[in-house]
């Protein structure tokens, strides 16, 4: 991971220059390269490239995406890469293997999590051009016995987690690191957000540091499988949409320890739910408009059945919740206060 890290800085060393689009006006046609890598933010910025990259790079609708790191692991073929705002994405193509409505489950459900509170990396629309595809031949997708070039146009873009220069980033924690995690209770809010979007894959989160910093902070990354993939249908079962390991469950105690995100979800605005609906590209769903539709009113309904399906998960022979029913520190809070003002108390 360190030596992965250490050639993400050098090509963003490399191609800095292309942090902000508008530079690129000096009529220079030439492609920069780093090692065998191409770059594709002044070919573009300076008119070669016309379609729609361009204009939608300089609007500010979809971040450019100018170079290719490496292939990331996973079933979506996911490709680590520069963006013209400098920052590094890992991007899922419309055409990866798994079905193109990923993407937009990917957009929608990491920005109800934000909005929820929870930790996530920033998201956003990445435009990969033509070109860089042409030139890049590391951008195809492995279909096992053949091979097919990335689609260009619009993308998915999750921001990599720890950003250009992080500490350490691991998506594995010894059992007593794991219990050091700054942001532990999460594990809660987002099994609450994953029940109610419908996840049919396991929780995953990486864990990242900055240098000199000692514990660890949970991302949660991937939510390709909300929704059940493609299918855009709810299966509901206790063990789907959990994290493989019990023990970021373990200090759960009651309904508070889902709080504040589980009220959040479940108090969530309509239209929240479908502004974040509204920001997924047609294209990524056929543009079947009515499906979209549909999905957001099931989800709309499903906030009423969030505690019944983490319910589920707690009576499952995983048995996650050994705590479940101590009194915590908020219900010691309030016994000292019943104790203290008794009846006397009154809440404005």
């Amino acid at each position: 991971m360190d030596c992965e890290l250490c050639c993400v800085e050098h090509i963003y060393n490399q191609c800095h220059t292309a942090k902000s689009p508008h530079r690129h006006r000096n009529g220079e046609t030439g492609p920069q390269t780093a090692g065998k890598k191409v770059c594709a933010a002044k070919r573009i910025e300076c008119g070669e490239e016309t379609g729609k990259a361009g204009r939608r790079a300089v609007d500010g609708v979809a971040v450019l995406a100018v170079q290719q790191i490496r292939r990331m692991r996973g079933g979506a073929q996911g490709q680590l890469m520069l963006g013209a705002d400098g920052y590094i994405y890992v991007v899922k193509f419309q055409n990866n293997p798994q079905h193109m409505r990923v993407l937009a489950n990917e957009l929608m459900a990491s920005r109800l999590a934000a909005a929820a509170g929870l930790a996530v990396p920033e998201t956003e629309l990445v435009e990969v051009s033509s070109w860089l595809i042409e030139n890049t031949p590391e951008l195809e997708i492995d279909l096992g016995r053949t091979h097919a070039r990335c689609t260009p146009g619009l993308q998915f873009g999750s921001r990599f987690a720890g950003g250009l220069m992080p500490g350490q980033v691991v998506d594995y924690l010894p059992e007593e690191q794991l219990a050091e995690v700054k942001n532990l209770g999460e594990f809660a809010g987002v099994l609450a957000l994953d029940k109610w979007t419908g996840n049919a894959n396991g929780r995953q989160a990486v864990f990242t540091r900055r240098q000199r910093e000692r514990r660890y902070k949970a991302v949660f990354i991937d939510f390709g499988y909300c929704f059940h993939a493609g299918e855009w249908r709810f299966e509901d079962a206790p063990l789907r949409g959990v994290y493989y390991r019990n023990e970021v469950y373990r200090e759960v105690k009651g309904w508070e320890s889902f709080e504040p995100w589980l009220t959040r979800i479940e108090n969530m605005a309509a239209e929240t739910v479908w502004t974040a609906a509204n920001q997924v590209p047609p294209e990524w769903y056929g543009g079947d408009i009515s499906e979209m539709e549909a999905l957001v009113e099931k989800l709309l309904e499903r906030r009423s059945r969030i505690r019944e399906l983490i319910e589920a998960f707690g009576n499952s022979d995983r048995r996650p919740f050994p705590k479940w029913g101590e009194k915590g520190t908020e219900g010691a809070e309030e016994a000292w206060k019943a104790g203290r003002w008794g009846a006397t108390m009154r809440v404005n």
